[in-house]
């Protein structure tokens, strides 16, 4: 007979790859506002799982997640402009950059948990908008950096069409899914379960807990900067809004209401958020408190999260 856990992981994978399978198809049978809005529940999606490293595994809860997303994206949206750089030096530069700023942040933040932690990622991340906010003559203050051109790949290949840029992304998000499901499954990512379980515990077993904390925070900013990259091209703009705390506020809720820990959960909160944003600023300039509301519901009614919910009812009927 087999283990309900090898059931579970199998329907976890049928799941997986049938979306998958969806996305690949979609192009073809959607408008191309739907394709749009598919872009950038993956775009966003990166960056919800990027937060579920500090989150979900860690057991690091950020409000500043979304100055590596900015960094980056002011990295392409100014190299790209101003200094007409192509798409691979604007991305290696802005991931660098966005990876640097995390790891000079980590060392202020990786001594620090809980509600003490949350609050100096916040305050880092107001830096950082302050700077985009000030230094007009980089960043163009309040009216943001517009005329971030897509690149072409050849004569054939032009990410100005829609389709073609949705396909993009959705390669670039597998990609990173699978280095973040790599990372979370090596022995480094199941030492941050248990600094996430018992953080004095892991240290009397040896474990240099800072230095694990510090690598997180790093890698998570790092995947986090994939994301801002991939926002400055979907949306030739950007302003100091992506750095706000709205914007960070909105990851933390992608990731607690696909269910933090889950990796799959974060991308699925970001489904739902993008599509509440859209579908609900269409019917009341309010929408951000209807939001505010379901985070509170979820808080309150599915503290795992959505993933947690869905598969623990599919171990249940596999143990049957």
């Amino acid at each position: 007979m087999r283990e309900p856990g090898m059931i579970v992981s199998r329907k976890k994978a049928l799941w997986f790859f049938g979306i998958v399978g969806l996305l690949l198809a979609a192009p073809p049978f959607v408008s191309t506002y739907w394709l749009s809005i598919l872009t950038l529940i993956l775009i966003f999606g990166i960056l919800a799982m990027s937060l579920d490293i500090l989150m979900g595994y860690t057991g690091l809860p950020s409000f500043g997640h979304a100055a590596f997303f900015g960094v980056a994206a002011y990295a392409v949206a100014i190299l790209s402009t101003r200094y007409q750089m192509g798409f691979w030096g604007c991305t290696i530069s802005a991931i660098i950059l966005a990876t640097a700023v995390a790891a000079i942040f980590g060392l202020l933040v990786a001594h620090t948990k809980g509600v003490y932690f949350l609050m100096i990622t916040l305050a880092l991340s107001m830096v950082v908008w302050g700077l985009a906010f000030r230094w007009v003559d980089m960043t163009s203050g309040d009216n943001g950096i517009a005329g971030i051109p897509r690149p072409d790949f050849g004569e054939t290949i032009s990410l100005w069409d829609e389709a073609t840029f949705y396909y993009f992304v959705l390669a670039i998000y597998l990609g990173v899914f699978l280095l973040i499901y790599l990372f979370l499954s090596s022995p480094f990512g199941q030492s941050l379960k248990g600094i996430r379980e018992s953080e004095s515990r892991m240290q009397v077993l040896g474990y240099n807990t800072w230095l694990h904390k510090y690598l997180s925070y790093v890698a998570a900013g790092m995947f986090a900067s994939v994301s801002g990259v991939l926002w400055a091209y979907y949306n030739g703009f950007v302003s100091p809004s992506d750095l706000e705390i709205t914007a960070s506020f909105e990851a933390f809720l992608m990731v607690i209401m696909g269910g933090p820990g889950t990796l799959v959960g974060p991308a699925l909160g970001a489904g739902i958020i993008i599509f509440l944003q859209n579908f609900l600023s269409s019917f009341t300039e309010r929408w951000l408190m209807v939001i505010g509301a379901i985070y509170i519901l979820t808080i309150i009614y599915l503290p795992g999260g959505i993933m947690r919910l869905k598969f623990g009812w599919l171990k249940r009927n596999g143990g049957e």
